[in-house]
């Protein structure tokens, strides 16, 4: 993920630059954001989530309309999959995102998805249909659901602003 000398260079450009102007030259110059624009763009591999926390970070660092998603909000995920391929975790406190290298024990919610397509599925679905895709066992969730819905509010304005709807 971004390092923290990384994101205190970079947490000036949004009062410098506009958040439009930042985002041209994040996408422009950033192999870290074209990745995540590959994947969000539906080529979903194991490092889907890992990609999509990255691209993320970058976005809280270099834009101050998409950091107000995390203004005033604390939360602690833990994703995986269910053969345990990808285990993230992210945690949003004081208005900055850290994502532990390690799984975190003391989540708020905790949400297994049956394979990284599940997950992008889940994710970026317009609905986010919980029941269908807990029948369908798709994804399984222990603690707070609504923490998923604000991710998944998140990772949408983060397509969309990628111009990928």
């Amino acid at each position: 993920m971004t390092s923290s000398i990384l994101r205190g260079l970079l947490r000036p450009i949004p009062y410098i630059l506009s958040d439009w102007f930042t985002f041209r030259i994040a996408r422009v110059l950033s192999g870290r954001l074209r990745k995540l624009r590959k994947e969000l763009s539906g080529e979903v591999t194991d490092y889907f989530l890992d990609i999509l926390l990255d691209g993320m970070d970058l976005a809280f660092c270099l834009c101050k309309g998409y950091r107000k998603n995390i203004k005033n909000f604390e939360g602690r995920y833990l994703f995986g999959t269910a053969d345990g391929r990808v285990v993230s975790s992210v945690i949003f406190k004081n208005g900055d995102m850290k994502t532990p290298e390690d799984a975190i024990d003391d989540w708020d919610v905790r949400v297994t998805f049956k394979d990284a397509d599940a997950l992008n599925a889940f994710i970026f679905s317009r609905d986010q249909d919980i029941l269908n895709s807990l029948l369908a066992n798709n994804v399984e969730f222990d603690g707070n659901v609504t923490y998923i819905f604000k991710f998944g509010f998140m990772a949408r304005d983060l397509a969309h602003r990628f111009g990928i709807e």
